[in-house]
């Protein structure tokens, strides 16, 4: 009774995964940005056309808390939707999920009115 005929499975996909890794990391220095002397990799190209200007232009801070806000808000929006797939569940359960849930939609309206007050989605200034 040797439980290694159980586990084999298992084993197998764990070596799969650390060869894959490894091997994923290798060909990335191999091929990757960090290969010196490499003509195609060297030369700066964009649709064909020479570059003008700076190769990597710089953002503006209010893109990336633009960015930062909507990711925050769309992984609040993402944790409504349980309770609205088993809303009814609770109600005939008798747990009251009602006000929590008013709550929390009470804090991203605030906290939305906040960031409207403090001009974090003014684009303009």
């Amino acid at each position: 009774m040797s439980a290694l005929p159980d586990y084999l499975p298992v084993l197998v996909q764990i070596v799969l995964a650390a060869a894959m890794g490894v091997g994923i990391i290798v060909a990335s220095h191999i091929f990757g940005a960090r290969a010196r002397h490499n003509p195609i990799k060297d030369s700066a190209y964009e649709c064909g056309v020479p570059v003008s200007g700076k190769v990597h232009p710089r953002f503006s801070v209010k893109f990336f808390v633009t960015a930062l806000l909507f990711i925050l808000f769309d992984i609040e929006v993402v944790f409504l939707l349980p309770w609205t797939f088993i809303y009814r569940e609770f109600l005939a359960s008798g747990v009251p999920v009602l006000a929590p849930a008013l709550c929390f939609i009470g804090l991203l309206v605030f906290g939305l009115l906040y960031e409207v007050k403090k001009g974090a989605l003014d684009w303009e200034r």
